[in-house]
Formats: C-alpha cells, structure tokens, sequence
C-alpha cells in the first residue's frame, strides 16, 4: 500500500469517532443508516383501523466453532456489539494478508476513546475471521497467523471448524455468493468482502477490504451502528 493509500486509511479510521461525536450532539436530525439485507417476509398488521407493515430482516443464525485460543465460541456469544467478519484462509499469498492488515488497522481504531468521563473501548465491535481451509488451518495455525498480525484476541475471533458448517453459513446466510459481485466458487469461497452486521445478527453491509473508500465507508457504518444501538440517544432516524 503506497503512502497515499496508507494517508487516506488513516484519516478513514478516524471517521467512526468522529461520526459518533457529531451524530451524537445532532441527533434530533435525520440519519440515514446502513440498509438492512435480505427480508424474510413482510407482516401485515391492523391495529385500531390502521394497516402497517413490518419487514422481518433476515437474522443469521448461532455458528459455534473454535477460536485461535482453542476456545469454543458462538455467533450469539457476542451480545449488543456490532461485528465485522471476513473469510480468509493462513497459506493465502495474496489478498488475505492486505485484507487482515486492513482489518487489524480497523481494531485498533476502535481500542478504546473518550466521551466526556465515559470510556468506550473495544467492547463496541467484535472482529470475526472464518478459515475458508479449515482442515489445514489447525488452532496452532490460527494462532501463529493472529500473532504474526498483532491480532487483538480479546475482541477478534479467528475460527476453524467442519468446513460444511463454515460454507453453509457463507454461503446460505451470510449470502456471499449473491452480494460479492466477484463471481464467489461455492467449492471456495475466496473473497475480499467484509460483512457488517449488527448487534440483532442482521446484514448491514458488504465492503472491498482492499479498497480504501470502501474501508473509510466501513469505518463510517461501524460509527453509525454504534450510535444505533445507543438507547439514550433521541434520534430520528431514516433507514434505505
């Protein structure tokens, strides 16, 4: 990554504070979050002679595998934080290693800042790395590969399991193959997409982990989710 690229990530990786300190003072404005994907169905309700209609999102379902500790640990295990996961496999020679760079640069970011006297710190998000070659990526491989990265392993799974259980959630739930756009082999899914979901296990968006305006965009979606899942805050809020 030339020193241009690495100037405009930095200044990426700002935008979540940011985002939320201004939609934070300025929230009886109207803001237009990350859209949701994939409804399951629409439910018609009548109530006191009104018709409305309420869209039931697509909700990923509980995955448990083995983390790079060695840990068995589910999807559900992580409660009320926003998650960015990527599928990535350790021998990959080519984007998997830009794609996990990226990834550690966005942790990093959202360590920890201030708000006043309250502290927000990693806790907020939870980064989620599937092995897409799980038969050869033991945990050991896991490991060494989240340490060679400086890996944060408090709040960023790297996982290995039945590879049937990892490509089915890919593929089925997850639906890699309808929004990658890069033409995703169902026998390996080699992919340079990273997936925001929220705190309900919705969908919120695909991103290039690659490009660096998609990264700023990422950045800024965490930011937005973040301030989503703030009961506090008085906000009237648009959602495409």
């Amino acid at each position: 990554m030339n020193k241009k690229a690495l100037l405009a990530l930095s200044i990426a990786l700002i935008i979540p504070v940011v985002s939320y300190f201004i939609l934070k003072t300025e929230s009886d404005d109207a803001v237009i979050m990350p859209r949701r994907y994939f409804a399951d169905s629409v439910v018609t309700r009548v109530v006191g002679g009104k018709t409305t209609t309420d869209t039931v999102w697509h909700k990923l379902p509980d995955i448990r595998l083995v983390n790079q500790l060695g840990d068995s640990v589910g999807l559900y295990d992580i409660k009320n934080k926003v998650i960015v996961a990527d599928f990535f496999f350790t021998r990959c020679p080519n984007i998997c290693p830009v794609m996990t760079k990226n990834m550690a640069k966005l942790q990093q970011s959202f360590s920890h800042y201030n708000e006043g006297r309250k502290v927000i710190d990693s806790s907020i998000v939870r980064f989620v790395s599937f092995s897409i070659d799980p038969e050869r990526d033991s945990v050991a491989a896991l490991k060494k590969y989240a340490d060679r990265y400086g890996v944060n392993h408090d709040n960023w799974w790297m996982l290995t399991g039945p590879k049937k259980t990892i490509y089915d959630f890919a593929i089925n739930e997850i639906k890699l193959t309808t929004e990658d756009g890069e033409g995703v082999d169902t026998a390996f899914i080699h992919t340079s997409k990273f997936v925001l979901i929220d705190k309900d296990y919705t969908v919120r968006g695909y991103y290039n982990g690659l490009d660096t305006l998609a990264l700023a965009k990422l950045a800024q979606d965490i930011g937005l989710l973040m301030l989503e899942k703030d009961k506090k805050v008085k906000r009237n809020i648009f959602r495409i």
